[in-house]
Formats: C-alpha cells, sequence, structure tokens
C-alpha cells in the first residue's frame, strides 16, 4: 500500500473515530423535566481528505517580464504607447529627445577636424626640423633631436586624441540611431513610470516601462513571515481555478524571494487565521513554474496547493462504514430539511478498496450533513451540528482506541442501548448515585467515576 494510501485511510479512521464518539448528544434544556436526543451529524464536503489542502491566492502572469530602464542621461521625447497596449517584436515604445546629441555630434566633428589640422602641422613641423639638422653645426644637432621628439609625442597625443573623437562621434550616431526603443518581445504594457519614480523598499529607480510577455505563463503567489514555510523550493503544487475547481494545473514551486520584500495588507493565505501581526508584516513573492499554461489566462486569479499526492475524484465519496445494507438497498441516515434524520437510499458507484469508500452516483448531495449509523439512531430524531462538549462526554477512550458503547449506556432487556433515565448515574460505570434532581455530589461536581475510581468535576446539578 502506497503512502498515499495510507495518509488517506490514517485520515478516514481518525474522522470515523470522531464521528462514532460525538454520535449522540444529551442536551438537558433549562426548566425542561427530561433530556432530548440529538443525533450528531456531520457535513459531506468535510470527509473529502483533498478539501482540507491549505489554498493561497495567486495570480497569472507571463514567465517573462522585460522591464526597460530609461538612459539617465537622456529625456524621453515622446511615449508612443499606454498601458495596456499590446506589442509586438519591434513595436516603437518611446523616442529619446536627440537635439542634444546633435550639438554634442557637431562639436565631436569639430574636434575631429580640429585633430587633423594640428597631425597635419606636426607632421609638417617635424619634416622640416628633420631637414634643418641634416646641415646644422655639430652643436646645434642635440637642440633639433629634442625639437624632433617633442613633436613626435604632440603627435602621438593628437592621434591619440583622434581615435578618441572616432569612438565618440560613432557612440553618438548610434544613441541616435537607437533613439527609437522598440519591444524585443511579444506582450502587453504592464506600466509606464514617467515620474522617476524609486521602490518604497530598495530604494532603486524603478523601471521606466514594463512588458509583460504573453504566451507563457507562470504563477505568483505572496507569503509573509508566518506562513512562508508553506512553500518548499522544488515541491509540487496544483492549481485551481476559482471559477470552476475541477480544472486544474500542475507546476513546481520556486524558492520564496527574500530579496524583494513587498508592503503586505492581504497575507494570501486561505483556509488559515489571520492577526494583526500577519496583516501589518511584509510579504515575499514566489512562483510557479507550470508544466503546461493551455486554458490559463494572463492576470486571472487562482488557488495554489500543495501537491500532496490526493487527486480530487469526481463525485461524492464515503467510507463504506456510512452506509447501511449494502448488498440490498444501500441508505444513509441524512439530516432533512426540518433538522431530523431519515433513512436515505442511494445509489451506489465505484468502489475504493484501498480507502475503503464508495462513489455516491445519486441519492446524497456534498452539503449534506449525515450521521455514522448506530444502534440508537432512529428516524425522526432531532440533530446537531455542535460536536459533544468535553463535560458531556460519559467516558474517553484511551488514545488509539474507539469508544465502547456497552461500558457507557447500560443494556436494555432487549439488548439495545438506552440513556439512563434522569437522575440516574447510569449504571455499573457510576458510583453515588442519588434521587432524581440531586448530583450524588457536594453541589458543582459530578459522580462520575472513572477507571480509577476517582470522581470528575461536571455541570452544576448534572449527574454525569
Amino acid at each position: 500500500m502506497n503512502k498515499k494510501n495510507k495518509i488517506l485511510i490514517g485520515a478516514g479512521v481518525v474522522l470515523l473515530a470522531g464521528v462514532i464518539g460525538t454520535g449522540i448528544y444529551m442536551q438537558r434544556g433549562k426548566g425542561e423535566d427530561k433530556s432530548t436526543e440529538l443525533a450528531y451529524v456531520t457535513s459531506v464536503s468535510s470527509m473529502d481528505p483533498s478539501s482540507q489542502v491549505q489554498r493561497m491566492a495567486g495570480v497569472v502572469e507571463p514567465q517573462k517580464t522585460w522591464e526597460i530602464q530609461k538612459n539617465a542621461e537622456r529625456e524621453v521625447k515622446e511615449i508612443l504607447v499606454e498601458v495596456g497596449s499590446e506589442v509586438e517584436v519591434g513595436t516603437a515604445l518611446f523616442i529619446y529627445d536627440t537635439e542634444s546629441l546633435e550639438a554634442d555630434l557637431q562639436q565631436a566633428q569639430l574636434d575631429l577636424e580640429r585633430a587633423d589640422t594640428d597631425m597635419e602641422n606636426l607632421r609638417s613641423q617635424i619634416a622640416q626640423l628633420e631637414k634643418e639638422k641634416k646641415s646644422a653645426s655639430e652643436d646645434d644637432q642635440f637642440s633639433y633631436t629634442t625639437q624632433i621628439q617633442t613633436a613626435q609625442m604632440d603627435l602621438k597625443k593628437s592621434e591619440y586624441e583622434r581615435k578618441g573623437k572616432e569612438v565618440e562621434i560613432s557612440q553618438i550616431h548610434e544613441k541616435i540611431a537607437n533613439s527609437t526603443v522598440t519591444s524585443e518581445l511579444q506582450g502587453v504594457v504592464k506600466s509606464i513610470n514617467e515620474g522617476n519614480e524609486t521602490d518604497a523598499y530598495s530604494g532603486n529607480p524603478q523601471a521606466f516601462m514594463t512588458i509583460l510577455a504573453t504566451g507563457v505563463y507562470r504563477v505568483k503567489g505572496k507569503v509573509n513571515e508566518q506562513n512562508i514555510g508553506a512553500v518548499q523550493e522544488g515541491t509540487k503544487a496544483v492549481i485551481r481555478s476559482r471559477v470552476d475547481e475541477s480544472k486544474t494545473w500542475s507546476g513546481t514551486f520556486t524558492a520564496v524571494d527574500t530579496e524583494n520584500r513587498e508592503g503586505n495588507n492581504n497575507n494570501m493565505m486561505y483556509g488559515g487565521s489571520s492577526d494583526s501581526g500577519e496583516m501589518m508584516s511584509s510579504s515575499y513573492p514566489f512562483y510557479i513554474n507550470l508544466d503546461s499554461s493551455d486554458g490559463l489566462m494572463l492576470g486571472q486569479h487562482v488557488y495554489i496547493e500543495n501537491d500532496t499526492g490526493m487527486e480530487k475524484r469526481e463525485g461524492i465519496w464515503l467510507d463504506e462504514g456510512f452506509i447501511m445494507d449494502l448488498d440490498k438497498q444501500p441508505c444513509i441516515w441524512v439530516e432533512n430539511k426540518d433538522g431530523k434524520l431519515e433513512k436515505r437510499q442511494v445509489t451506489l458507484g465505484e468502489h475504493d478498496e484501498n480507502l475503503f469508500q464508495y462513489q455516491i452516483k445519486s441519492g446524497l448531495k456534498v452539503n449534506d450533513y449525515i450521521a455514522f449509523p448506530q444502534e440508537f439512531l432512529k428516524e425522526g430524531m432531532k440533530t446537531t451540528h455542535e460536536e459533544i462538549p468535553m463535560n458531556d462526554q460519559t467516558t474517553m477512550p484511551a488514545e488509539g482506541e474507539m469508544p465502547e458503547g456497552s461500558e457507557a449506556l447500560p443494556q436494555a432487556g432487549d439488548g439495545a442501548d438506552v440513556l439512563p433515565a434522569e437522575g440516574e448515574a447510569g449504571g455499573a460505570d457510576f458510583e453515588g448515585s442519588a434521587p432524581e434532581g440531586e448530583a450524588g455530589a457536594p453541589e458543582g461536581e459530578a459522580g462520575a467515576a472513572g477507571t480509577d475510581g476517582e470522581t470528575a468535576p461536571g455541570p452544576e446539578g448534572e449527574a454525569q
């Protein structure tokens, strides 16, 4: 038997133990002379272990997001798109102002011409000095040599400056040519930041424009310090539609991005309690890399669940212990619209031999409430959705044991379980029984004896 089935069977045993242990509830109304027998019923929806999986909220976003940072040294002349615009590869997004670049280009070209002139003059000077040196006296040779070397150094410096100006001119030409910024991907314009805003937490400048790619999606969720343990990198995830929960997608959790803290007034966690500490805490994003995004839409809100290996089955499935007369006319104790028990026939479908469950094809709805079959249940018995309070239980079973009804309830002459009459102490399992209206113990205490003979406290004026 695999791990999944062991987990499910274990959950079913605990559920059955709870249902049996709270099968009947003795409710004594104020001023009433006799007790009212109430049958405990539980919702069909709570029977499915997969319904107890903790959920987080998520939103579908592109697998790739392109954030365009504006050149801080340049001004934007015109924005050609707006938020929500659909763009293709090559679509013009915005244009930089080129007026200052054109002025810089003119100045650089003048500097280049000046460098050419200086270089030509230096070459002529060097040639003249070398010519004069040939006819100079021996005493003047050193002076000419020094002048020639100085001119040659100036020439090399001018050549270097000229190359620098050529690079500068090339860069300016490139900037002017690329003043129109185009999209590198197919997607949708998510945001445009014209005010040079910065991130409230990191202080870094926000992207001037953000483009969300379309086609391949991922799911983004958030956790805070309290529920960050719910996300483990590399574990499997189930994405469920919020509109039709039968539609699911599979994926894998990424690590929580603790470097990108976000302000948070909603921890995006469902199925858990929230307090002021959680509501004020920061949140951190995580992502689900999807195996397939077919059928998902950009911006769609979904549920995120950990994949526990429990597949959500179609229809209603019940533990076979809830079903009476399996071989002939299968029926279940169901709460009717008047809040009373009735036997309702059901049609069975498939049988899960590993989980000991039957599929209920008809006769039962997911919002119905049902009772576990016990001998004292009868048609028309009033029902309750409240579990038995601890002080109202006759005996508590030891850990891992099932309640023993024969010890908690004395047997009638016909063998049926009956409740003790009002004022009685409950037979051999009780000591100190007293006449009607007395508790058999000092006021505020009950005379119920445990297995070690000690008395257990109970509600004032009631026998336990």
